[in-house]
């Protein structure tokens, strides 16, 4: 492999399922290999020249490194590249297969999939704009967004946020028409496959909502207060990895162990979209549950009755060994509980978060921020520039102001900071600034908010008011009322078809609507399992027991310039609600620290991603 189809395998399964087919090694095609004249081998790479060129020299001579060579390629392969393996007789009569394999994209879940362009929010909103770093960034991406159709056999109707321009003086700008020069190139790759696949559907089976992070400039900086949210936000995690300080088995100090926060944990598949209160809770539950059916548990669990500590759980592991492995469970949840509920102590968050809400729901105003900021000057320096990013986005007008110097001025930010406060205009497209049915702002004289209250969504959680914009467009999409103006289809269905489809999106009865073509299996999170309590994860197991063959046709909605934790969890939350599956795609996925980075970025000319820390 190389390093992408590396990526894109270590993002699906792990390496024992790959030896459990046979495979005996995994190699780097870009380094020196043994050979192996013995044993055939497959090839898992993209369709570069560099690649296909090694393939030849591996292959080639009167001894070659392996006997039989099996080449799948990630994406569509260009004749060019072709033409030398067909042209070479002996490399030809050693080659097994030769196969485009379609699967050019990282999952990231169940429901949610990245296609790795991570400086895409740089590239194509950058103040300089280069249209030609652009064009080759959104090219790449859409070669990657066409392989989930080809794999998943689904051809989707492509839906897109169209460019406005206020007035014939107002000039289109790149950054405009990101959504619509996306499209257009899916929709070429999609047509490639209709016409040299002969098992890609020819009619539409699905649903797909191009979007750019410019729909939503708040959902990737506001604080999410789900476990899964928290843990990416306030813990410093490389991606799905925790160090878990676990006792040693000699009695010594406690050794570190990396963990995954992944699917195959039943107590993380349960809490990871639950409120932190509420995961807190539940994981003090579950112990006390455990607590109660193990005398010994008792023993050795505190004694005066208080919550118990991480020196207690690991006396109940020497004192349990059978019960270890769901002990160890059950520790590492509450240990990093612990440490996120302290962090939201000693950092007063509670106090961040409800100010950032009313920000947007216009419940708090300047005069609230300019108070916040003088009463409470030991607030991080993140959080501080955090809640002016909110601010200039709900306030995009203010950015041409004295009033933004000023409040920079006494958040006492550095200019780094400032760049990323100045930057968010660059995701202020004209779209943005000419009224739309779709954008939920409730823009009146009492209240100047960039979201209202959804009736029948009143949360049991103060901090989770807030949601993704993308919940509501989803929403109309599956019902047909998502405005064609706003949103038009590269497919250009005749009326009568587009009326046809739009009353089946809306009046969806499982029993009838079609469903996309390709059958489901059961996701793994949706395996019965049992928890490390010794009970079944109730809750996540109810919300996916809804199978996935009686749903009706996919949705997909792809983000340009990276999708959040938020909006990710809105797709699982949208799948039970609408009875269809909703798959999020995007560039990169990304925790408020890393966006900010990025956003940094857009105007930095000779600073490297690794200069700029938060």
């Amino acid at each position: 492999m190389d390093r992408a189809t590396v990526k894109i395998m270590s993002c699906a399964c792990k390496m024992a399922d790959i030896t459990e087919e046979g495979v005996s090694l995994v190699e780097d095609i870009h380094k020196r290999r043994q050979p192996l004249p013995s044993m055939d081998v497959i090839y898992f790479i993209q369709p570069t020249q560099e690649n296909v060129s090694i393939f030849l020299s591996d292959m080639s001579g009167k001894s070659p490194l392996y006997r039989k060579a099996f080449i799948f390629f990630s994406s569509p392969v260009a004749r060019e590249l072709v033409g030398p393996i067909k042209r070479d007789g002996i490399v030809l009569s050693r080659i097994g297969a030769l196969r485009e394999m379609n699967l050019e994209y990282f999952s990231i879940d169940s429901q949610g999939f990245i296609t790795d362009n991570e400086r895409a929010l740089e590239v194509v909103f950058q103040e300089d704009e280069s249209s030609s770093k652009g064009a080759t960034c959104l090219h790449l991406m859409a070669t990657r967004i066409a392989t989930v159709f080809a794999s998943l056999r689904e051809f989707p109707f492509v839906r897109y946020r169209a460019a406005k321009t206020l007035d014939s003086n107002t000039t289109t700008t790149f950054r405009d028409l990101i959504p619509t020069k996306l499209a257009a190139a899916v929709w070429n790759c999609l047509m490639k496959y209709k016409s040299n696949l002969s098992d890609f559907p020819q009619s539409e089976t699905c649903e797909l909502l191009i979007l750019d992070r410019s729909i939503d400039q708040i959902a990737p900086i506001i604080h999410e207060w789900t476990y899964d949210a928290m843990c990416h936000d306030l813990l410093n995690m490389e991606g799905n990895k925790y160090m878990h300080e676990v006792p040693s088995k000699e009695g010594g100090a406690p050794e570190k162990k990396e963990v995954l926060l992944e699917d195959h944990d039943a107590i993380w598949l349960e809490l990871c979209h639950t409120h932190i209160a509420d995961a807190s809770e539940r994981l003090h539950q579950k112990m006390t549950n455990f607590v109660s059916k193990n005398k010994a548990a008792v023993i050795h669990s505190s004694r005066d009755g208080s919550e118990l500590s991480t020196r207690d759980l690991r006396k109940m592991i020497h004192a349990l060994p059978q019960y270890s492995e769901q002990i160890e469970k059950l520790s590492l949840h509450v240990d990093i509980a612990g440490k996120i509920n302290r962090i939201i102590r000693d950092t007063e968050l509670r106090e961040v978060g409800q100010l950032e809400q009313d920000l947007v729901f216009g419940d708090a105003g300047p005069n609230d921020l300019i108070n916040f900021l003088k009463v409470k000057q030991d607030i991080s320096r993140e959080n501080k520039l955090r809640l002016l990013m909110i601010y200039v986005a709900v306030y995009p007008e203010k950015l041409g102001d004295n009033k933004i110097s000023k409040l920079i001025e006494l958040a006492r930010l550095p200019p780094e900071d400032m760049a990323a406060i100045y930057n968010m205009r660059l995701l202020e497209t004209s779209s943005n600034t000419k009224k739309s049915s779709i954008i939920p702002f409730s823009l009146n004289k009492k209240k100047h908010a960039a979201r209202k209250d959804r009736p029948g969504e009143e949360t049991q959680w103060q901090l989770s008011r807030f949601y993704p914009i993308i919940e509501e467009l989803i929403e109309k999409l599956s019902k047909g009322e998502l405005p064609k103006d706003d949103y038009p289809s590269m497919n250009e269905p005749i009326p009568a078809l587009l009326a046809a489809h739009r009353t089946a999106s809306a009046r969806f009865d499982p029993n009838s609507a079609p469903c996309s073509r390709r059958s489901r299996r059961t996701a793994s999170w949706a395996c019965p399992q049992t928890s490390d309590d010794g009970y079944t994860s109730e809750s996540i197991l109810r919300c996916a027991s809804s199978d996935f063959e009686k749903m009706g046709q996919r949705i997909f909605v792809f983000i340009v310039g990276g999708a959040t934790r938020s909006e990710l969890r809105v797709c699982h939350k949208l799948s039970t609600k609408l009875k269809r599956e909703v798959v999020l795609g995007s560039s990169s996925l990304d925790d408020p620290p890393q966006f900010i980075t990025k956003v940094k970025m857009m105007t930095a000319d000779d600073l490297s991603i690794d200069d700029i820390q938060i």
